[in-house]
């Protein structure tokens, strides 16, 4: 092959990856792709490993592989890392799996929710709107600016810190803080 023509594959490789990152933010280092799935792509982020460890625990891999859509609100491992000590440990046993299936479904809305659509809803009900889950907690979303918040059912609140990953079985909103359900 010669010089010229390598170079021109190589462009024409680089220009199909970047179109098919255009629009898609990064997530812990990795790329994000619109035609993946949730579990697809957030297996490749290297700030998700403790939410993939808990999804394959709680046995929802092939859920979250489903056609959807879903809206994942997506923990960081600092996320996990704040809970007190010994937490993730303790719902990763497998003794615990309903419980721990209960705290990951407590990210899980049953729509493909983006940014605008939610402060959308948000101003529709007068700056907070309530959001259901899979897991049946209801979420608190609010905004200021362009940052989200949601405020879970112990009055915990995390913060969306990137948002509109696109996947194509819905999209994930990644969040600095675990949301919990009613004790």
């Amino acid at each position: 092959m010669t010089t010229k023509r390598f170079t021109a594959t190589l462009t024409a490789l680089t220009l199909v990856g970047t179109a098919a990152l255009a629009g898609n933010p990064m997530v812990g280092g990795a790329a994000m792709f619109a035609d993946r799935t949730i579990v697809e792509n957030a297996v490749n982020s290297a700030d998700h490993e403790t939410l993939v460890a808990a999804v394959q625990a709680a046995g929802l891999v092939e859920t979250l592989s489903g056609k959807g859509p879903f809206t994942v609100f997506a923990p960081t491992d600092a996320a996990f890392a704040m809970l007190q000590d010994g937490t993730v440990e303790t719902l990763l046993k497998p003794e615990n799996k309903a419980m721990l299936q209960k705290v990951l479904t407590c990210h899980v809305v049953s729509a493909d929710a983006m940014s605008m659509a939610i402060k959308g809803m948000v101003d529709d009900d007068g700056g907070m709107h309530p959001v259901p889950t899979v897991g049946g907690c209801t979420l608190q979303a609010s905004y200021s600016g362009d940052t989200i918040m949601l405020k879970d059912e112990r009055g915990r609140t995390a913060t969306v810190t990137i948002a509109d990953v696109e996947q194509s079985n819905g999209v994930i909103h990644v969040i600095d803080t675990v949301l919990l359900p009613a004790m």
